[in-house]
């Protein structure tokens, strides 16, 4: 029977500091393989911090920007990985020759990059470029994909990349604790962060409540069952620039079912092992295999004129 160990992590990051995000990173990695983790996967913008961007200028987003695979992030996680022994998996801003910015997220082993994706409805920042593609590369017998964030609202990019071949898809977030309008969204206040070690119990209310994972329950494990993959949900915990994020990293099986959960107020990672044998089983591949395409090909892929968000209050959840 195939299996893999995978691990989802999520850490406090530094907003523009990579080298103190880099250095979380290996430390998680280092933990994580000695647990007999194979790969191991980061929250959006891992590298570099994420929310902060919303203010950079054009030139300032260059500034942090790196080319892939030659930049120096590439070349950090590559050695990460090689020490390690594990697959590294996390997320920056890309540059490429003509000065386009993207959000990207990479998959690097001990031998150098495996596989980049560029998100596909990034809006933290009108100055960045959306990718126009999907990503499923090949990694120990598996077929992996990703998606960053926001492109896991969209149903169709779920399909789409399992259709493509994607068992498992790798879904990288910065997500929850903001204002949306569905009913109890909303900030959570940074004092309660400060004081987590004092009061946990009000911090884990509003954490686990409408404004953080009841609200990711509602939806993601749809997108495992609907289409039985493996889900490997990472998100940031604690402050990300001067707003606070609830983690709740986690991995989701083929029948929409939690593994393994992130719960600690703190840097955390944890460990599944994802049995093969489930994506045949799970409901998801009965209904994929029923499909009927000629009734919807023409409704599903009708012309149509994206609405791309671009401010910082968009409801990135929604």
């Amino acid at each position: 029977m195939k299996t893999l160990k995978v691990a989802t992590a999520q850490f406090e990051n530094a907003s523009g500091d990579k080298t103190y995000n880099l250095k979380a990173i290996d430390g998680i990695c280092r933990q994580a393989s000695a647990k007999g983790a194979e790969l191991v996967a980061f929250h959006e913008c891992s590298v570099s911090g994420y929310t902060f961007a919303r203010n950079l200028s054009r030139e300032e987003l260059l500034d942090i920007s790196e080319y892939i695979p030659d930049g120096p992030s590439v070349a950090a996680l590559t050695k990460i990985a090689a020490e390690h022994n594990v697959a590294v998996c996390a997320g920056f801003f890309e540059r490429d020759e003509d000065d386009n910015i993207f959000k990207a997220y990479v998959c690097v082993d001990g031998n150098g990059l495996v596989a980049k994706y560029r998100k596909l409805h990034p809006f933290i920042n009108p100055h960045i470029t959306p990718g126009n593609s999907y990503c499923v590369f090949d990694w120990k017998g598996w077929k992996i994909g990703m998606l960053i964030c926001y492109d896991n609202n969209i149903i169709e990019n779920v399909r789409a990349t399992k259709l493509l071949g994607a068992e498992i898809i790798l879904m990288p977030h910065v997500t929850m604790c903001t204002p949306s309008t569905r009913p109890g969204a909303g900030f959570v206040d940074p004092k309660l962060w400060e004081n987590r070690k004092n009061d946990p119990t009000t911090l884990r209310e509003e954490f686990e409540g409408l404004k953080g994972r009841k609200w990711l329950m509602k939806w993601l494990p749809a997108r495992a069952y609907d289409n039985a993959v493996f889900c490997i949900f990472s998100n940031a915990v604690g402050m990300d620039d001067d707003q606070l994020k609830n983690g709740h990293s986690m991995i989701i099986d083929p029948f929409g079912d939690v593994l393994a959960e992130c719960t600690a107020l703190d840097n955390d990672f944890t460990i599944a092992e994802l049995h093969h044998d489930k994506i045949a089983l799970a409901g998801g591949t009965r209904y994929l295999n029923a499909r009927r395409p000629d009734l919807y090909r023409n409704i599903i892929g009708q012309e149509h004129n994206p609405q791309q968000q671009v401010s910082w209050l968009a409801k990135e959840a929604d």
